[in-house]
């Protein structure tokens, strides 16, 4: 006889009913949902085409990066080419089928070696070639893949902080090849403002803080008149929620972000709390903090960041071997934040739109109402087609088919998973395997009494039989999931996700709410005759 612990169906029984409990706000209007409790008030996230809004797509400009790190290189090289008095014809960037090669000319074929070792001390990822007193200098294949992978990862953070601070709310952006970013953003329906925004390229600058004026903190909502001095502006920097201090920056650039290579959030050692280290290359940048720091000793410093101020530090050290730290009261989440702003304005590239479109939100209820009457649809005849073929059996798997519907939108809600079109044809697809596992474990103990067996071994033996099958075929369509979300974008992440959950879900219903529902029953009919 079929038997399942009181623990296995007590534990069946509580996630099916918080699955009911969370999926619950998806499927209210929203004068109810306004009422219900705040650890409630989460919602599936619906997609692009569900929802209206705007689809972008970027491409990142990543050749004139590595053409602006090509002129660093020779720039640099002129100098140090002069300083030891080392004769050249000509310096240039010739273009060749292989990419761009850094091409030297020198007077003296001699000399070549001594050109090498400043090549190398300026850039150690140079590949480089002698032929006499011609050299050719090309930048590494495996650092400009890196260098690419870098470029597009902070666009894609300079994408998400302008975003949020145009108040959009749940952005989605994905990289896409090497070079581009799809820019989603459900409920915008003019995608105008959001190109202007991203089409700018992020600019970050350091400038000194005069000290003849002191900074203004602000409260939301307050009006105030800022002095006026020449050559002197004063900038926001968000302290505190609700509180904005105004900075007296000085106009004149000191420095730029082109010279900042790197900056991570770590821990100082002395007080063991948050810092941000940050990084100048060799070739200006450290020459150029370490004169810097000398001028503005003991005094501030500001990064600004699209006319913002980031952080305004005191210099406590001359800096001469361009690695500093931005000490403070910084939380972790603060000095994290600091370092990824830093970071994504360090190496700006230029953000071209490629392809744009937008999806109006009556096209996008009209989507949802097609979805909802799919999915409807869907269960009807699966309920019908169990219920006749199988009787109360049929019945018991349109009850876990419910209960399976429900804990996907509570795991989707949970998640924070996004619902685009294809995740309802995902759903829809879930709605029929669900069954499937059912049909296997039925037709199975049909075969079982059709051989003699008396009907309660037969259920027991049908789900023991028919186990390493489902979860077989189970498995596989979950690989299948995973491989579509790894390797997908948009809309297919969209339906591996709900396939993958909805599989995994089925599985759960099957062999512990369906089998917990059977094994009540049978232990208050089984001296009844079981007609399945």
């Amino acid at each position: 006889m079929l038997v399942v612990s009181k623990f296995r169906v007590f534990t069946t029984l509580i996630i099916c009913l918080f699955g009911l409990i969370f999926s619950f706000p998806s499927l209210i209007d929203q004068k109810t949902y306004d009422k219900l409790p705040r650890f409630l008030q989460n919602t599936v996230n619906l997609g692009l085409e569900l929802r209206g809004g705007s689809h972008i797509q970027l491409e990142v400009d990543i050749k004139s990066v590595e053409r602006g790190h090509q002129e660093n290189i020779i720039d640099e090289a002129r100098k140090q080419l002069r300083k030891q008095n080392i004769p050249y014809n000509r310096i240039f960037v010739q273009q060749k089928n292989e990419g761009s090669v850094i091409m030297i000319s020198l007077k003296n074929p001699e000399d070549a070696t001594a050109v090498q070792k400043i090549l190398t001390k300026i850039e150690s990822e140079l590949e480089i070639e002698i032929n006499g007193a011609e050299i050719n200098a090309v930048i590494s294949k495996s650092f400009l893949e890196n260098f690419s992978k870098r470029i597009v990862g902070e666009s894609i953070e300079v994408i998400r902080h302008r975003i949020d601070e145009s108040g959009t709310k749940e952005p989605n952006i994905l990289r896409q090849g090497t070079d581009r970013i799809i820019v989603q953003l459900p409920g915008v329906e003019d995608p105008a403002e959001i190109k202007r925004l991203l089409g700018k390229t992020a600019l970050l600058t350091f400038h000194g803080v005069d000290e003849e004026l002191e900074s203004i903190p602000v409260q939301e909502g307050d009006k105030v008149t800022l002095p006026t001095k020449p050559g002197v502006m004063y900038l926001p920097e968000e302290r505190t929620k609700g509180v904005t201090i105004y900075v007296p920056i000085k106009k004149q650039i000191a420095l730029t972000g082109k010279s900042l290579v790197d900056a991570q959030m770590n821990i100082e050692p002395e007080s063991g709390k948050p810092c941000v280290s940050i990084k100048f290359d060799s070739i200006e940048g450290s020459k150029k903090i370490a004169e810097l720091s000398q001028k503005y000793l003991h005094k501030q410093f500001a990064m600004v960041l699209d006319g913002k101020v980031l952080s305004a530090p005191v210099f406590q050290a001359v800096i001469n071997n361009g690695a500093a730290q931005i000490t403070g009261s910084f939380t972790m989440e603060e000095a994290n934040e600091l370092a990824l702003l830093l970071r994504a304005g360090s190496l700006p590239a230029p953000l071209n739109v490629v392809e744009e479109r937008s999806v109006g939100p009556s096209l996008g209820a009209d989507s949802i109402v097609a979805g909802k009457n799919a999915t409807i649809f869907a269960f009807i005849l699966v309920s019908l087609f169990m219920i006749l073929s199988y009787g109360k059996f049929g019945a018991f798997s349109v009850v876990s088919l419910f209960c399976n519907i429900m804990l996907l939108f509570a795991c989707l809600t949970l998640l924070g998973a996004t619902l685009t079109l294809p995740g309802i044809a995902g759903i829809a697809l879930t709605i029929g395997m669900a069954v499937d596992s059912n049909v296997l474990i039925y037709e199975r103990i049909r075969e079982e009494i059709r051989l003699g067996i008396r009907a309660t071994l037969a259920i027991a033996q049908g789900y023991k039989m028919a186990m390493m099958t489902i979860i077989d075929s189970n498995l596989t369509t979950l690989v299948g999931a995973i491989v579509l979300y790894e390797f997908g974008s948009g809309p297919i992440k969209g339906f591996a996700v709900t396939l993958a959950l909805g599989t995994v879900i089925s599985l759960f219903t099957t062999f512990s709410l369906t089998k917990s529902i059977i094994a009540i029953w049978l232990k208050k009919n089984h001296r009844k005759k079981i007609i399945i």
